[in-house]
């Protein structure tokens, strides 16, 4: 796992998370650096977010209450539901 960011098909800037998509092996120093790049060309692409990636992060995060988007579609993590995305009967 990582984050990336891309235009035009050519990767910009990247940060490795080989621990389970989440953690990386490197020394902080270079996670830093990497995670402040990202954010600099996510803002030179423009993206307007302070912290765009941590933003997609807690977006999916299906522990925190009220409406998750997760692997499984959007969750009612109140009610560990998965919500229909077409009003209807």
């Amino acid at each position: 796992g990582g984050l990336v960011a891309v235009r035009g098909g050519k990767l910009r800037a990247s940060l490795s998370l080989p621990v389970a998509g989440l953690l990386s092996t490197m020394p902080i120093y270079k996670v830093s650096a990497s995670a402040r790049n990202l954010i600099k060309v996510a803002g030179e692409l423009g993206c307007t977010l302070i912290d765009p990636f941590m933003t997609m992060s807690f977006l999916a995060l299906p522990v925190i209450p009220e409406l998750r988007l997760t692997d499984r579609g959007l969750v009612d993590v109140e009610k560990f539901t998965v919500v229909s995305l077409f009003a209807g009967p």
